[in-house]
Formats: structure tokens, C-alpha cells, sequence
């Protein structure tokens, strides 16, 4: 399950859609663990923008963070740093 709160951030619709597409194989990976929880809020400051993802799986949780000034590439690494950490524990868990 996945639940984004957009906070004082307007986001268009193309937007949403291009993050779901990024977070398709963290979704992915976060299924195949189990109990997949991960909710992303997004604030604004100045002309920056900050996003703030937990993650709950049956492997654990863990919090990610990231600012950047282009909301494409705060989602961009949003989903990265979210895929190579659940990866991380799919490995640590099969071990």
C-alpha cells in the first residue's frame, strides 16, 4: 500500500503517475517481503521541496529523506534510495 501526502506541494496529475511508474519495482519488492507499507509526505520550503518516505515491511522499517529543488528529481531519487534499501533487505533476508 502505498499513500502519498502531497502537503503544500501542488502536483499535477502527470506528476503522480510518474511517481507511481518509478515506485513500481519498490512495490514490487515490497510485496514479494510482505506487509508492505510506505507513505510519502512532501512539504515545501522556499523553492526547495522535501520528501519524507516510511517504509514498513516484514523485514522492518526504515525512514528516507531527501531535498531537491525539481520535484521529478526529488521523486527520482525518492524511489531509488526506497529500491535499493528494500533490495538491501531481500538480500540481508535471503542470507
Amino acid at each position: 500500500m502505498i499513500k502519498l501526502d502531497a502537503g503544500n506541494v501542488p502536483l499535477k496529475p502527470s506528476h503522480r503517475r510518474q511517481l507511481m511508474t518509478w515506485l513500481k519495482r519498490s512495490l514490487r519488492l515490497g510485496q514479494q517481503l510482505g506487509d508492505f507499507a510506505l507513505k510519502i509526505t512532501l512539504s515545501r520550503a522556499g523553492r526547495g521541496y522535501e520528501a519524507r518516505a516510511a517504509v514498513h515491511d516484514a523485514a522492518g522499517d526504515f525512514r528516507c529523506r531527501t531535498r531537491r529543488a525539481d520535484v521529478r528529481d526529488l521523486f527520482r531519487e525518492l524511489a531509488r534510495m526506497i529500491t535499493s534499501r528494500l533490495h538491501a533487505q531481500q538480500v540481508a533476508r535471503a542470507a
